[in-house]
């Protein structure tokens, strides 16, 4: 088999998926239409569940000089408070979209990616041992190229998804919207934040130490014309008609439209080809629940189809790629409506607003919430043959600091290298018994007892997923989850 991966689409999807499979060694190329990467990318903001997995692999390092952490978080635009989670948890991150895609190329090509701007897939066949690809460079050339494995991440329009014939149902919704960066002015600064007017949503948000990023958002109307290319006066025109305030926002640096969406993909695997990110969802962005759900499908599928090129990957474990991101994709699809329903139109829905802010003043209901915008909540059900699972079974923990061997070390840090990783906390009681032959793919970590995981022992996936934990002394079930996410001891060929 060609143990190439291709990747259609040089977003934070493609980038985050090439990441992933450069950290387990496997050959990946990146083919994106684009000559050069977009400036245009609306959002400011990613969430505890993207921040938590760009530091499982090291890019926060780097993405931190670029922004800072804000601990607020909001759900239809209703204030939440984070800090009352009974779990250490990341909080939200305030930084560009476009800072996001740049660390995560700088991290790919570092990793050995091969990023080909300007370059476009027009065709594919497939068959059972790969994928033919036809590519259009950026002259405008054709030639073939060939592969093990094919991710679309190329966005809501994806053409690999069109040539795979996938369904994309939904809805798009009545919406207008303007984005745009400008330079900072002291008339924007009592605007700053996201604030919710009768007419609609205005916000401001910094983007850099002298620029600001401005939104409009009407619920309801559409703009005369959505494909037209936006002007400044219409975006003070709009500002105007939602804040009632006459805003000087003169000399963007870039304008752009953006929607009410929202479509789901009937499948993400068909054969060797798979869709991730916008290619399979897209929603209304409220609360980076978009980049979160699309960062965690590049996580999920990435080890997967790593596991694949290197023989090991048990049977069906690609189809777990749809299995648990499908249901993720969803409910994201699901929420995001229900936030749009609570702010729109405001002179209905007021009374709603009112209770629901009243309701978020019990912690429980708090910390539901900030778990959902923070897609802190998503548990996949990992327990495996019917049996009782554990509670951590299928739920990815914050960085919780070990006491180890090696002194202080942090989940994060334990699963950079991308492989699964069993953590005794049983006072050695446990040892690294029943992990032979699975060298190479799975670590074993000795560490103190911690009340921040509350378990005598651990299997962590390369995604962070807990896939099997104990509160006994003993690694009972220990073996069956190895077998089932890791392929048979020894490195023989898996099946996929």
């Amino acid at each position: 088999m060609n143990n190439l991966v291709a990747i259609a689409g040089a977003g934070p999807a493609g980038l985050m998926l090439a990441c992933e499979l450069r950290t387990a060694g496997v050959p990946t190329v990146v083919f994106d239409p684009l000559p050069e990467p977009r400036r245009a990318a609306p959002g400011v903001a990613i969430n505890p569940a993207v921040v938590e997995l760009l530091d499982q692999r090291g890019v926060m390092d780097a993405l931190r000089a670029d922004g800072m952490e804000f601990r607020q978080a909001f759900f239809a635009h209703l204030a939440l408070d984070p800090t009352k989670l009974p779990e250490e948890r990341a909080y939200n991150f305030a930084v560009p979209q476009q800072q996001v895609e740049r660390r995560l190329e700088e991290h790919a090509l570092k990793l050995g990616a091969d990023i080909r701007r300007g370059y476009r897939i027009t065709d594919l066949e497939q068959d059972e041992e790969g994928v033919t690809l036809t590519v259009a460079d950026p002259e405008g050339a054709r030639h073939t190229e060939r592969c093990g494995y094919l991710a679309g991440c190329d966005g809501a329009g994806s053409t690999v998804r069109e040539l795979v014939n996938v369904g994309f149902p939904g809805q798009d919704s009545p919406f207008y919207g303007i984005v745009a960066d400008l330079d900072m002015t002291e008339e924007l600064f009592p605007h700053l934040g996201a604030r919710q007017y009768d007419e609609g949503l205005f916000t401001v948000t910094p983007t850099g130490p002298a620029t600001l990023r401005v939104m409009t958002g009407e619920l309801g109307r559409t703009p005369a014309d959505p494909d037209a290319e936006p002007t400044p006066e219409e975006l003070r025109e709009r500002a105007r008609h939602i804040t009632g305030a006459d805003l000087a926002l003169e000399s963007p640096h870039w304008l752009a439209r953006w929607f009410h969406i929202t479509r789901l993909a009937d499948r993400y695997r068909t054969g060797r080809v798979f869709l991730v990110g916008e290619a399979a969802h897209v929603h209304f962005p409220l609360g980076g629940q978009a980049l979160s759900t699309t960062i965690e499908d590049a996580v999920d599928l990435g080890w997967k189809l790593a596991a694949a090129v290197h023989g090991w990957a048990p049977e069906g474990l690609l189809d777990t790629y749809h299995a648990e991101r499908h249901p993720v994709g969803a409910r994201a699809c699901r929420t995001t409506l229900a936030q749009t329903a609570l702010m729109h139109p405001m002179d209905r829905i007021a009374p709603v607003r009112e209770l629901l802010a009243e309701l978020i003043g019990f912690d429980d209901v708090n910390a539901h919430l900030v778990r959902l915008a923070g897609a802190l909540d998503v548990t996949y059900p990992l327990g495996g043959d019917g049996a009782q699972a554990h509670p951590l079974t299928g739920r990815r923990l914050g960085d919780v600091v070990l006491e180890t061997p090696e002194g202080e070390r942090g989940l994060a840090e334990l699963l950079r290298p991308g492989r699964g990783v069993v953590v005794d906390l049983s006072g050695g009681l446990l040892g690294p018994r029943g992990t032979e032959g699975w060298q190479g793919r799975v670590d074993v970590v000795m560490a103190e007892p911690s009340a921040g995981i509350g378990a005598t022992g651990l299997l962590l996936r390369p995604d962070g997923r807990v896939a099997w934990a104990t509160d006994d002394s003993d690694d009972k079930g220990l073996r069956a989850a190895l077998e089932r996410w890791f392929g048979q001891p020894g490195g023989g060929e898996g099946r996929v």
